[in-house]
Formats: structure tokens, sequence, C-alpha cells
């Protein structure tokens, strides 16, 4: 996702993408385990990106 994209979603996406996302990592670290993925980088991405949401989310948190 884009930053503008981010940005454009509420406080209520932004929690319900975050969940989804972790949910998500979780799953592909799991599968990672057991026999290697195809692109390892999706990993670092999907963390990023949920670091990008967290961020966002706290920032329209405080402007509240």
């Amino acid at each position: 996702m884009k930053n503008a994209d981010i940005k454009a979603l509420s406080v209520a996406e932004l929690k319900e993408k975050i969940g989804s996302e972790k949910e998500a990592l979780r799953k592909a670290q799991f599968a990672h385990q057991i026999s290697s993925i195809e692109n390892p980088m999706k990993l670092r991405e999907s963390r990023k990106l949920i670091a990008k949401l967290s961020t966002e989310l706290r920032a329209k948190e405080l402007q509240k």
C-alpha cells in the first residue's frame, strides 16, 4: 500500500487492516519455518506494512 492510501483509511479501517496483516504474517512465518517460502522478502514487506499502518493509527489517535 502507498502512503496516500494508508492516510486515507479511517481509524477503524486501520485497526482491521493491522489485524488482518498480523494474521497473514503469522501464517507466512509458520509456513516459512516448515518449508522455505518462495519469496522470503514478503515477510519483511509485511512487517514494514504493519509498522506503517500502526504509525498512521497512532498519529490519528493523537490528533483527536
